[in-house]
């Protein structure tokens, strides 16, 4: 399946909140982010920044030691997992977490170690600019036809943050 992606720079954690917010318009029960890029790289501001977005005010923490978190939020319940710790997809799978999958947005901190589970995902890397502390590169890209499909309007939408 083709995957189709942009990139564009993330000045402030302003506005890579900005960047959560716009993605967050767009999701659905069911649908699977992908969050990549170093330690301290944004992945669970971005994730705080995504939950308010959809109007809950739930404590946001990373989930390293715990591996998942649930979140209520008016748009369906947001479970967020930190990859980081586990060796392997299997141990990904022992979580028993592929019950809850399908009814929640699910965000993955490490993506690239479980991103073989969800066929179509949202993919968010999110690269340091080595000068600047709170700057990142952002490269988000679609994998499977609603991604896809959706990727020119999202790009449209995520532009407007930092501008």
């Amino acid at each position: 399946m083709p995957v189709q992606e942009f990139t564009i720079t993330s000045n402030s954690e302003g506005e890579t909140g900005c960047i959560a917010a716009a993605i967050a318009r767009f999701l659905r029960p069911g649908d699977a982010l992908m969050l990549k890029g170093g330690l301290a790289g944004g992945k669970t501001t971005f994730v705080k920044a995504l939950v308010r977005a959809t109007g809950s005010d739930a404590d946001v923490t990373s989930p390293t030691f715990t591996l998942a978190h649930f979140y209520k939020t008016p748009i369906g319940t947001v479970l967020h997992v930190d990859a980081y710790r586990l060796s392997s997809l299997a141990e990904f799978r022992d979580l028993g977490l592929d019950e809850y999958i399908g009814d929640c947005i699910t965000a993955v901190e490490w993506g690239d170690r479980v991103e073989r589970d969800f066929p179509e995902h949202l993919s968010i890397d999110f690269e340091s600019v080595a000068s600047v502390d709170t700057t990142r590169k952002v490269t988000i890209g679609g994998l499977g036809h609603r991604w896809i499909a959706m990727l020119d309007d999202l790009q449209q939408q995520v532009k407007k943050c930092v501008e």
